[in-house]
């Protein structure tokens, strides 16, 4: 059984429970992360010398970073439709998934950090007005691969989904001026049909409005 350390709240702790249940795999989570059990203490460093959420434990191993668990589940125990083998078939999803989890995320983050987590009174409308600005060109890009296409890499949901869709329920929620993107909408549609996203992506974010 794989045990996940972190708490349902954060962005990176659902990527990974996504995935696990996505994967249909056994699985336990322990609430670690703010308002939970500190992930400072030593035995958690010892896992995980960042102090941060998740940490996947599978048998003997340990992993943390969620990109990096994910392409291990992935390659442990997804099936070729999932995980291509062939690297020549998983290098174009690969790119779209380090694209979705290195440089789309952050831009949701941006905004959801100064947005969401900064209480009202510390909100600063030029941070507010940067983030927002930088978010928009990259929807565009993720709206025009979606062109034509159900899923990142074509007709099947694959890894690279994961990695990009994680943060759209939060790019939905937030209270933004979001651009008009329909290849989008109906890929976020098309994401919220899926048990595993509902249940593991789709988390309430109410207990950290304002916690910073």
């Amino acid at each position: 059984m794989l045990t996940i350390y972190g708490r349902p709240n954060s962005s990176n702790v659902q990527l990974v429970m996504w995935t696990v249940h996505e994967l249909g795999l056994a699985n336990e989570r322990l609430d670690y992360g703010y308002g939970h059990a500190s992930p400072r203490t030593p035995d958690f460093l010892a896992m995980n010398p960042m102090g941060l959420v998740p940490v996947l434990r599978d048998g003997n191993m340990l992993m943390f970073e969620s990109g990096a668990i994910l392409r291990y589940l992935g390659a442990a125990y997804g099936d070729e439709t999932f995980w291509p083998k062939d690297p020549k078939l998983r290098g174009p999803l690969d790119t779209w998934a380090e694209w979705g989890k290195l440089t789309f995320a952050p831009a949701v983050g941006g905004i959801f950090q100064a947005r969401v987590r900064t209480a009202p009174e510390r909100q600063d409308p030029a941070v507010i007005a940067r983030a927002e600005a930088a978010l928009p060109p990259l929807a565009h890009i993720l709206d025009e691969r979606l062109d034509g296409r159900d899923w990142i890499g074509g007709d099947d949901f694959t890894f690279a989904d994961i990695a990009v869709g994680h943060q759209l329920h939060r790019y939905h929620e937030m209270d933004w001026d979001r651009p008009d993107l329909p290849n989008l909408s109906a890929y976020y549609a098309r994401l919220r049909t899926r048990p595993a996203y509902r249940d593991h992506a789709m988390v309430s974010y109410a207990a950290l409005t304002g916690i910073d």
